[in-house]
């Protein structure tokens, strides 16, 4: 390597004095290398820069180009700050730049220090005492006019008389690669533009194809074929292309976020962004940053400047979900920004237009909570413009095995199984009321999957089949006219039985403390039944169980019973519910199942 680099005479000099005409063309090579490695300008031509500042001992230099509409903009520089140079701090000489281009030749300053309008450019630079500064501005261009420049700036002894000319050949054959480079990221960019545009003019100008399994249902996101669900599909497709603020209602797990996003992608809005909150997840600061944003230093951790919810939603749609727990405090400033279309930014001054769809979404009964004054009339009335009432998954059982081979399908996916269902596993979920709805649904086959002994899931593989549906629990403590998180409340022909069963008409088979009970009975908690005295018996060792003592009748408990006799009591006392029976004489509803069959006791159907 060299030791100095002068390229003034198209050569330079090595260690031992020879003449080394090879650097020039290395020095095309690597800025050719440069600028055909990446689309990314600004930092290739920043790169280019850093090139010719060791092979020319080039102290300053920068890379103007015009913008479309007309002025010139520093685009990379070296030995400087490109922000002070863009912001006109560095004195960057643009006016010299301007000239270049508009004659379409190269301009030698000889010395900037001699030069008044130059002087301030000039001393920016660390300059020693006997060296004089020199510029060199060459246009940028391929096959028309110009469209920029490259300048670099250097430093000559002042005792020596310097010519410029193969400096300035040098200087204008890297132009030209730069020229080349910079047309083409401009020819990319017009046609990714183009691109883009022509996508989007396709996909409004065709339908949207309804694929996907379950594409009758109506929407390509929503499984179902019921009635119910039909209904809701068409609303959806008639409000979706309007603006108007859609109100979902419905229990908590019907899938209000899912015909939310229906609405938005079956309207114009479909390309614009689809922000969704859920207004019960935070407290009523948090919101209130959350949804309009804010600015730096407004509170502890405001670090700096944040965009909201709503400025995201811009041009598209804003889904709030549970909005009907928003504090009435809150609602007068949701209110103000939904009729006027504008808001503040948290500690910020500055009003800021939004254009945004709203849907929101609630299992609450606002009427009933603006009639307790929770909920602000006003409110009320601008977002209940058109409502859509979802169904509860009871109310549409003919989707439920859609819905339940649905979920088995993903389950199958994330684990790498192939489980199915049996017949009579379908028809028993089908009889379910589901009080968690879709979500409900989802967890039992999950868990069903997840106990699953082999490939096919019987009916005997759900909790609610084994007593064990914790969700027809807190079904059965709904009180009349309370809602339990999102449940429906209690009506006159909906009271659940004991055991709470979530059931609504056992399929045949199924224990009998499914069946709906008559409406005059009332509703009370699972009892408590005391822990078996005894260890249970193995149900394969014959259901030896009980001593053979003579028929009685009284208390199942009572020695003097035969197992017979005190099974055929307990049965009775418990409905001829298997799994009744079974807690009264401390036994599983295998063992009493074996003991029915030993026995051949037919099942009485209540």
């Amino acid at each position: 390597m060299p030791e100095t680099v002068n390229i003034t005479n198209s050569r330079s000099q090595t260690r031992e004095g020879s003449v080394d005409n090879s650097l020039p063309l290395i020095t095309i090579y690597e800025i050719s290398k440069i600028l055909g490695s990446t689309l990314n300008l600004e930092k290739s031509i920043h790169d280019v820069l850093n090139i010719l500042s060791s092979y020319l001992q080039m102290r300053r230099g920068g890379v103007t180009l015009r913008e479309d509409h007309g002025d010139l903009e520093v685009i990379a520089v070296a030995g400087m700050s490109l922000r002070r140079a863009q912001e006109g701090d560095e004195s960057f000489p643009l006016a010299l730049a301007q000239q270049v281009i508009g004659t379409a030749m190269p301009v030698i300053i000889h010395s900037l220090a001699d030069d008044p309008q130059f002087t301030r450019y000039a001393a920016g630079a660390d300059v020693m005492e006997d060296e004089v500064q020199s510029l060199i501005c060459v246009p940028l261009k391929t096959i028309g006019k110009p469209f920029g420049t490259l300048s670099i700036e250097r430093h000559r002894d002042g005792t020596n008389s310097f010519k410029f000319e193969h400096d300035v050949r040098f200087l204008t054959m890297v132009a030209n690669l730069i020229g080349q480079a910079v047309s083409l990221e401009h020819k990319v960019a017009a046609d990714r533009e183009r691109l883009i545009l022509e996508k989007a003019r396709l996909e409004k100008a065709i339908p949207r194809p309804e694929t996907g399994k379950f594409a009758a249902a109506g929407l390509d996101n929503v499984i179902g074929h019921s009635g119910a669900m039909m209904k809701v599909s068409a609303q959806v497709r008639q409000v979706a292309p309007s603006r108007a603020t859609v109100l979902l209602r419905g229990e908590s797990g019907t899938g209000k976020e899912l015909i939310a996003k229906a609405v938005h992608f079956l309207s114009p809005r479909a390309d614009k962004p689809f922000v969704k909150v859920n207004c019960a997840a935070l407290t009523e600061t948090l919101l209130e940053s959350e949804l309009f944003g804010h600015e730096k230093g407004a509170f502890t951790g405001a670090t700096s400047d944040r965009k909201g919810r709503f400025e995201m939603a811009t041009g598209g749609t804003l889904f709030l979900d549970e909005i009907g727990e928003v504090s009435p405090q809150f609602q007068a400033k949701l209110l103000r920004v939904l009729q006027e279309g504008e808001l503040e930014r948290v500690g910020g001054n500055k009003t800021i237009k939004v254009d945004v769809r709203l849907i929101a979404a609630t299992n609450k009964d606002l009427e009933d909570a603006v009639a307790r004054g929770e909920f602000r009339a006003d409110l009320y009335f601008r977002i209940n413009v058109v409502p859509i009432f979802l169904p509860a998954l009871r109310e549409r059982k003919e989707d439920v095995p859609l819905l339940a081979q649905f979920f088995l399908d993903k389950f199958n996916e994330e684990n790498a199984r192939g489980l199915r269902f049996s017949d009579g596993a379908l028809e028993v979920m089908s009889c379910c009321k589901f009080p968690g709805n879709v979500r409900e649904l989802e967890n039992c086959v999950f868990r069903a999957a997840t106990l699953a002994q082999n490939d096919v899931i019987q009916e005997l593989g759900l909790s609610c089949h084994n007593d064990q549906c914790l969700s027809a629990t807190l079904w059965s403590r709904r009180g009349p006219g309370k809602s339990i998180g999102g449940l429906a409340p209690v009506t006159e022909l909906d009271v659940p039985d004991n055991f709470g069963s979530a059931w609504e008409n056992p399929p045949p088979g199924a224990p009998q403390s499914a069946a709906r009970p008559p409406a005059s009975r009332p509703s009370m908690p699972p009892p408590v039944y005391p822990a078996p005295s005894a260890p249970l018996a193995d149900p394969m060792d014959d259901w030896g169980g009980f001593q053979d003592q003579g028929a009685a009748a009284g208390d199942v408990n009572d020695p003097g019973l035969n197992e017979k006799d005190r099974l055929l009591l307990a049965m009775e006392r418990a409905g001829w519910v298997q799994a009744k029976a079974g807690r009264l004489l401390g036994m599983t509803p295998r063992q009493i199942g074996y003991a029915l069959k030993k026995y051949d006791i037919p099942l009485k159907r209540m």
